[in-house]
């Protein structure tokens, strides 16, 4: 399929990781939530723009994969700082890990600075950074009416709160794992965690569940009563996004940032300004995909050498998998 024209300007981290899993060790990964956000959405849209931080440590491989995947990195800070880093290891199910160490590094004192010829591209994806950083992004932006969407993790919920929610009032759609929405929202059950997501000021809010897929919750159109995707009684549309079965998983370093990055990707390849719940809701089908591909290698390797070939079958196969006869 041929790549859409719509410009996507990426901010977050780009970073080094350091993996361990039960079966296997990676050192000087390429990481980051832009380095995953951008790699994703890049098979969908050109340009890809990320805006970040790297330092003098940063390897000129990871530079060379960006570029060879299109993704402009004009808008990478260069600092004589070292890189951030993050170390982890893997339990045996994947699903949980261990922190091992992280160096902030040139992140500690890092204020995002847009270019201009980038800050009016009419997609915007702020991928995990803190929500203060989120917010300085958005202040720089030029474009009338951006699509923005954003990430989180559980630390800037614990202290960086009243920020992120200032965050949520300024953005058109929030992915958020389930720990997360439920620390966020307090409840254990996750369609009011959706819910009161929705009524902190978001339209539109996926929460990822890892290997079981992900759920989207979106406000209804103004004057809408009721639609098929709504649960009886309430006032948003809901739909729930299986995850791509594997029978082995790599290392999951960066499935929920190639989630984003494909579902804002696959936003940009429609060339519309404006996006219906059924727009978001196959941008999601598509994370899916894209997500479970960089889960079957360390880091970005296996979304290297993926095509868009690749993913429409695979999207084909998700499909066939997850429906009935009516």
């Amino acid at each position: 399929m041929p790549i859409a024209s719509t410009p996507v300007l990426v901010g977050g981290s780009i970073a080094i990781d350091n993996i361990k899993t039960p079966t296997a060790e990676g050192k000087n990964l390429l990481g980051g939530s832009a380095s995953f956000t951008g790699i994703a959405a890049s098979y969908f849209t050109d340009p890809v723009h990320l805006v970040g931080i790297i330092g003098k440590d940063f390897p000129q491989e990871h530079l060379d994969h960006f570029a060879s995947k299109g993704i402009s990195t004009d808008g990478l800070e260069r600092s004589e700082g070292d890189t951030f880093s993050w170390t982890g290891s893997y339990h045996e199910n994947m699903n949980d890990r261990d922190t091992l160490a992280v160096d902030i590094n040139v992140l500690e004192d890092w204020t995002p600075k847009v270019p201009a010829e980038m800050a009016s591209a009419p997609i915007v994806v702020l991928a995990n950074m803190h929500p203060l950083n989120q917010l300085q992004f958005i202040e720089q932006l030029t474009a009338q009416k951006p699509f923005i969407a954003a990430d989180t993790m559980d630390l800037w919920i614990t202290i960086a709160n009243d920020d992120l929610e200032k965050v949520l009032k300024k953005i058109d759609l929030l992915v958020i794992n389930e720990s997360e929405a439920r620390d966020f929202c307090k409840t254990s059950n996750l369609i009011i965690a959706g819910e009161r997501l929705l009524e902190k000021g978001l339209k539109n809010a996926v929460i990822k569940l890892g290997e079981f897929g992900a759920i989207l919750f979106s406000k209804h159109p103004e004057g809408a009563i009721h639609t098929e995707f709504s649960l009886p009684g309430k006032t948003y549309d809901l739909f729930r996004c299986a995850a791509f079965p594997l029978v082995e998983v790599a290392d999951p370093t960066g499935a929920g940032d190639s989630f984003l990055g494909a579902l804002a990707g696959h936003l940009a390849s429609t060339g519309k300004s404006e996006f219906s719940f059924d727009d978001i809701r196959q941008a999601i089908v598509y994370g899916s995909v894209v997500a479970s591909f960089t889960c079957e290698a360390f880091s970005t390797n296996r979304l290297a050498n993926v095509t868009r070939e690749d993913i429409e079958a695979r999207l084909t196969l998700l499909k066939n998998l997850t429906h009935w006869p009516e």
